[in-house]
């Protein structure tokens, strides 16, 4: 199978809950490192905060990102609130009508999370952000779409991508955020956006494949 309904998407937004959940600890020591140490802690916070209001109701898997979208643009703290915020509520935009996801319109959502995200900061990849992670790993998608490859292929493609593109930024010096400020003292150490990203891309993909298998 190459599809999944948009109504069953419930799942993949549970999974990546439970992602966040259990490396919060984690996130918090990677930005500790060079950053003020909270990415953990307010992820946490809106992941945890979407989980006790729809845990126990029905929806989709555009309508799920809206949602949790929301909650971290409005509700937690940092920066990365309304960075994260943007991503997934305008790709959820791209696939609020959609009643069947395939790979197309799966990479159609993250690109329109990717541009959404490129209208509000001006970080390209080799910054050492999350878009050392997102970029790479939309690209891989819409690779794979074009190579006609199937959905599962393609998301384990991406997997391997956006870790990889977490990896690189330990070479890199800041150029946005609190670590910007120790320059060259930045390199050495993984950003903590680009490490989320990755956490969320690996556990959005492992669901899918689950679905589609």
């Amino acid at each position: 199978m190459n599809t999944f309904k948009n109504n069953d998407g419930k799942q993949i937004l549970m999974a990546m809950v439970k992602a966040i959940q259990e490396n919060k600890d984690y996130l918090g020591e990677v930005d500790g490192l060079i950053g003020d140490g909270d990415h953990g802690m307010n992820m946490n916070k809106g992941f945890t905060l979407f989980e006790n209001r729809f845990a126990d109701k029905e929806f989709g898997f555009s309508e799920g990102l809206d949602e949790l979208g929301t909650i971290l643009f409005t509700e937690i703290g940092g920066s990365m609130g309304p960075i994260y915020g943007t991503i997934l509520c305008d790709a959820a935009s791209a696939g609020e009508d959609k009643e069947i996801i395939d790979i197309n319109i799966f990479a159609e959502m993250l690109r329109n999370g990717l541009n959404g995200l490129k209208e509000i900061v001006q970080a390209q990849v080799g910054d050492k952000t999350l878009v050392d992670t997102l970029e790479p790993s939309v690209e891989s998608l819409e690779a794979s779409a074009k190579a006609g490859e199937n959905f599962t292929e393609a998301l384990s493609k991406m997997k391997e991508t956006a870790e990889a593109g977490k990896n690189s930024t330990k070479d890199m010096v800041a150029k946005f955020g609190r670590s910007s400020r120790l320059g060259e003292r930045s390199r050495g150490v993984l950003d903590a956006g680009a490490t989320s990203c990755c956490i969320i891309l690996t556990a959005m993909a492992d669901a899918i494949i689950n679905m589609l298998s």
